[in-house]
């Protein structure tokens, strides 16, 4: 759809197939947003309507009747490298009438595999002396027909549940249960589409902010400058420092211990973090085991540990390539202050017919970057 840039798109009941080229011929836009947060990644697509198109087999008919799951696979092609947007399953569809029988339009809203993950009720389903993560690769075990590999990673205190004192059951639909461990732990959990084509992997663990940078989004650099508008905004009052207590055991003495944002796996991007205007007491921690009690002040603490946003548009012809959600990626020219490294937290695709565009959103912990220099 746009020159170097190739856009394919596959349809189908559970194994999606490339669509014919009368309904690539029909589509106007594409719009996909991914985020690194507990919204799911969703998508919409909207096409040209007349009364002979096949896009009312392909999308209508299948969306209220036989199959119930019409999975929908969105990847773009740039200079022989593929990257998968989207892999997930159609929810919803709109028509608005045109002018005359050959001006409608048909929109189709969707999301990622995770809608899957939200239809049964397992609850009461038991988990035996396995820790968070155990229980995260189980669950996810039961969606590799559709290609979903799962990709758990260790709490940082991991507390094995002792099966004479309490066994955990599972309370809720599958991404019920998922998400709430997941705030327990101060992880995330998401369907991160690819490598290839009808392949995902069910990331559940930490906002991984270490590794190689994507390219610097360059702003106020003349013919360096790779985006059209970014802007940023500082908000110290959201960070808390949350204090967990734990009981002694032998003299049952309580023991405030205050908890960092600052992890192995939660690395500094800014330089000067602000100090935490706000101390939240965790009073529910004095009632758990002290490895649980630690945990919950590490999940309150990453949860509110960003202050540095940024928010901004680029074009992908000129920056070279999509800017991806759930990595790192340097920003030049704005200044010391905002300069240096930030966590992509969601980004949104927008194409049409000559045009792709992204707007994206930023975030780190302090103001001022910890390198010397960013890398290009």
């Amino acid at each position: 759809m746009v020159n170097g840039i190739n856009l394919t798109l596959m349809v189908g009941p559970a194994v999606p197939i490339p669509v014919p080229q009368s309904v690539l011929d029909a589509l106007v836009s594409v719009s996909v947003t991914t985020s690194a947060g507990e919204t799911a990644s969703g998508f919409e697509l909207t096409f040209t309507l007349s009364n002979k198109s096949p896009l009312h087999t392909i999308f209508l008919l299948a969306g209220g009747a036989m199959p119930p799951i019409m999975r929908v696979v969105l990847f773009v092609t740039i200079g022989g490298a593929m990257q998968v947007l989207m892999d997930g399953v159609m929810l919803e569809t709109q028509i608005a009438p045109g002018s005359d029988s050959s001006h409608s339009t048909l929109t189709v809203r969707g999301k990622d595999l995770t809608a899957l993950m939200n239809v049964i009720d397992f609850s009461g389903i038991p988990y035996p002396a396995m820790p968070y993560f155990a229980r995260v690769a189980l669950i996810v075990a039961k969606y590799a027909a559709l290609g979903v590999v799962p990709l758990p990673i260790p709490e940082i205190v991991t507390d094995i549940p002792i099966p004479i004192d309490r066994i955990p059951r599972q309370q809720g639909k599958d991404l019920e249960y998922i998400q709430q461990l997941a705030y327990e732990a101060g992880y995330v959990f998401y369907l991160d589409p690819g490598p290839l084509p009808g392949m995902s992997v069910a990331y559940w663990g930490p906002q991984i902010k270490i590794g190689v940078p994507q390219p610097a989004l360059n702003i106020n650099m003349d013919a360096h400058t790779n985006v059209e508008a970014l802007s940023f905004r500082f908000d110290k009052e959201r960070k808390v420092m949350p204090i967990v207590f734990i009981q002694e055991e032998l003299s049952k003495a309580i023991i405030p211990i205050p908890i960092p944002d600052i992890t192995p796996l939660n690395p500094p991007l800014g330089l000067i973090p602000p100090i935490p205007p706000q101390i939240k007491p965790l009073s529910e921690s004095a009632f758990v085991s002290p490895l649980t009690a630690v945990m919950m002040g590490l999940a309150e603490a990453s949860r509110t540990s960003d202050a540095v946003f940024a928010s901004g548009t680029l074009d992908v012809l000129r920056y070279g390539r999509p800017l991806k959600a759930r990595q790192l990626v340097g920003v030049r020219g704005a200044g010391p202050a905002f300069d240096g490294l930030y966590y992509v937290n969601s980004v949104t695709h927008s194409i049409k017919r000559g045009e792709y565009k992204q707007s994206f959103e930023l975030a780190r912990n302090g103001l001022l970057s910890t390198l010397p220099r960013v890398p290009a």
